[in-house]
C-alpha cells in the first residue's frame, strides 16, 4: 500500500484524511509527501524554535552576510527531519499517531528553492500499538538529504477526521526602509531644524538620525528641558547647535525663519503640537509656502506588499476641493519617485469602483484620471474611482471584472478626506502591523511631521524621507545612489 500527497493549492488538497491501523499495518506500506523548501519556512523556524544561526537565515536587505555565511542560505536539518513527522501524523499511519523515537543522519544540505520527497516505510511491527518505520528523504535528483528510523505508537481505532485549516501567516521579509536610509546615508546631511526636541521620543530619533548621516541637527527650544532629555538618553548633544527659544509657537516661528534665512534644509517635529508647527510653516507672510499646496504624505512598509505605500493626504487637507486632490495627487507621486518606483500606480480611493453622482468622490476620482491621461498631473499613471481592495488586491479587481493598470497594484493611494486617510493610515499600523514615516510636502522644504507616538525607527525613516525628497526638489530625478560625496552641508 502507498499513498502521495504533494504541496499544493490549499483548495486542491482532500478535504479529511483517515488513518491505517496497527492491526492494519502491513510490512512494506509506504507513503510520501513532496515540500518546496521555501525562505519563510526559514524565518518560521527561527521563530519556533529560537536558532537564529545567520547560517539559516536569509540575509538582512542591503546587509552584508557575515563573513561565515554562505552565499545560500542552509535550511535547518531538524527542519528537514520535522517533515517525515508530517508524513507520519497526516498519511502513515495517519491520525492518532505518536512518537516514541527519532534517528536522524543527514547526507547533504537543503537551500530555499530545493524540492523533497519525503518517505516513510513500515519495517517492523512490535508488540501493539508499536511499529516502526524506515524514513528517507531525498532531493529532485534522487540524492539522499536525510535517513532514519522512526518508532511510533500506531493508533488503534480506524479515525476518519476534516483536514485542519490552520491560521493564515504573514511573514514581513523585506524591509523597505532599510533601502531608504542606506540609500539616503550616501547623500551630504541635512541641515534640519528639529522643533522642541524636549523629550525622550523625540530627541532619540534626532539623535539616531545623525548617527545613521542623514541629519544635520540644530536644536530649538526649552534648553533646560532638551539637556534633561539628554541626561535621559545618556548622549552629548554639545556639538550640535541650541536655539534657546521656551515657548513652543515662538519656537516654531524661529525654525522658519532659519529656513528662509538658508540656515537650515528642513524641519523636524519634536514634542510641539503639529498645529502649532504648521501654523508657522503655512503662513502667508514669512512661512514656508510655494507656489504648490502643502500636504501630507505617510508612506507605509506592509507586511503584505512588496513594496512602499505611500497614502495622502491624512493629516493638512481636511476636506480637498478638486483642485487640491490634483495637487495632493501630485505631491504624493512626487515623493513616490523620489524613493525610487520609477512610474507609480496611483489609485484615487472612494467607497465604489464605480461612478456614482450621490459620492462626490466617484466624481472627484474619475476627473482626476482624465486629467493624468492629458498631462495636467504627471510621472504616474492614475485611475479611480477604486475602492480599497480592488485598489490593493488582484483578486478583488479581477472578481468585479476592473481591467486597469491600477487596479490590484495601486502604491499611491488618494484618500477623498483627511478622516478616511488618517484612519486608513492607522488601521494599518496598529492593526495590520505596517511601520509608517510621514513628510510634509509642498512647502520650501521638507517638514518632517512625526507623530508623538512614533518610535526612533519611524522617525529615522522620516528624515530619509527628507534626505531623498530634497535631492528630488533640487534635482528633479531621484537619486539612484551612484555618485554622491559625502560632506557636511546641504546639497
Amino acid at each position: 500500500m502507498s499513498a502521495t500527497e504533494t504541496s499544493r493549492p490549499q483548495e486542491n488538497r482532500p478535504k479529511a484524511v483517515w488513518n491505517k491501523t496497527w492491526a492494519q499495518l502491513e510490512i512494506g506500506d509506504h507513503a510520501t509527501i513532496e515540500r518546496v523548501c521555501l525562505a519563510q519556512d526559514l524565518y518560521l523556524f527561527a521563530h519556533v524554535s529560537g536558532n537564529t544561526n545567520p547560517l539559516m537565515l536569509p540575509p538582512l536587505e542591503d546587509a552584508p552576510a557575515p563573513s561565515e555565511a554562505p552565499q545560500e542560505p542552509v535550511a535547518p536539518s531538524m527542519w528537514v527531519g520535522s517533515l517525515i513527522s508530517a508524513v507520519l501524523g497526516n498519511l502513515l499511519p495517519g491520525p492518532g499517531t505518536l512518537y516514541q523515537s527519532q534517528s536522524l543522519e543527514f547526507q547533504r544540505r537543503v537551500h530555499v528553492g530545493d524540492r523533497l520527497s519525503v518517505t516513510v516505510t513500515c519495517r517492523e511491527k512490535r508488540q501493539e500499538p508499536v511499529a516502526v518505520f524506515e524514513t528517507t528523504v531525498i532531493d529532485s535528483e534522487g540524492l539522499g538529504v536525510c535517513h532514519g528510523t522512526a518508532v511510533v505508537e500506531a493508533p488503534r481505532h480506524s479515525v476518519e477526521t476534516p483536514l485542519r485549516e490552520l491560521p493564515a501567516l504573514i511573514v514581513d521579509q523585506k524591509d523597505h526602509f532599510a533601502h531608504l536610509v542606506l540609500l539616503a546615508a550616501q547623500l551630504p546631511r541635512l541641515k534640519t531644524v528639529v522643533v522642541c526636541p524636549e523629550d525622550h521620543n523625540s530627541l532619540s530619533g534626532a539623535i539616531l538620525s545623525f548617527e545613521r548621516g542623514l541629519i544635520e541637527p540644530i536644536l530649538i527650544g526649552d534648553p533646560d528641558r532638551i539637556a534633561e532629555a539628554a541626561q535621559k538618553l545618556g548622549a552629548d548633544i554639545s556639538q550640535w547647535k541650541l536655539v534657546p527659544v521656551n515657548e513652543h509657537r515662538a519656537a516654531a516661528a524661529c525654525a522658519v525663519a532659519m529656513v528662509r534665512a538658508g540656515e537650515a534644509g528642513a524641519v523636524m517635529k519634536g514634542a510641539i503640537h503639529s498645529d502649532e508647527l504648521l501654523a508657522a510653516v503655512v503662513k502667508k507672510d514669512g512661512g514656508l509656502r510655494s507656489r504648490g499646496r502643502i500636504s501630507h504624505v505617510f508612506a507605509l512598509d506592509v507586511p503584505t506588499l512588496d513594496e512602499l505605500l505611500f497614502i495622502s493626504d491624512a493629516a493638512i487637507n481636511i476636506a480637498p476641493d478638486l483642485i487640491a486632490k490634483m495637487e495632493i495627487t501630485q505631491n504624493a507621486i512626487d515623493l513616490a519617485r523620489a524613493c525610487g518606483i520609477e512610474l507609480p500606480k496611483v489609485g484615487i480611493l472612494s467607497a465604489v469602483e464605480t461612478i456614482n453622482p450621490n459620492i462626490p468622490s466617484t466624481l472627484d476620482a474619475a476627473i482626476l484620471s482624465k486629467m493624468a491621461q492629458r498631462g495636467q498631473i504627471t510621472g504616474a499613471i492614475v485611475d479611480g474611482p477604486l475602492a480599497m481592495d480592488n485598489a490593493i488586491d488582484v483578486e478583488a479587481a479581477r472578481t468585479k471584472g476592473i481591467t486597469s493598470l491600477v487596479a490590484g497594484h495601486a502604491n499611491v493611494l488618494i484618500v477623498p478626506n483627511l478622516e478616511s486617510g488618517n484612519m486608513l493610515a492607522k488601521e494599518l499600523t496598529f492593526v495590520a502591523r505596517a511601520e509608517a514615516a510621514g513628510l510634509v510636502l509642498g512647502a520650501l522644504v521638507p517638514i518632517i511631521l512625526t507623530s508623538r507616538a512614533d518610535n526612533d525607527r519611524a522617525r529615522l525613516a522620516s528624515c530619509a524621507l527628507a534626505q531623498l525628497y530634497d535631492y528630488w526638489l533640487k534635482r528633479g530625478t531621484g537619486f539612484k545612489g551612484e555618485s554622491p560625496h559625502k560632506t557636511s552641508e546641504s546639497p
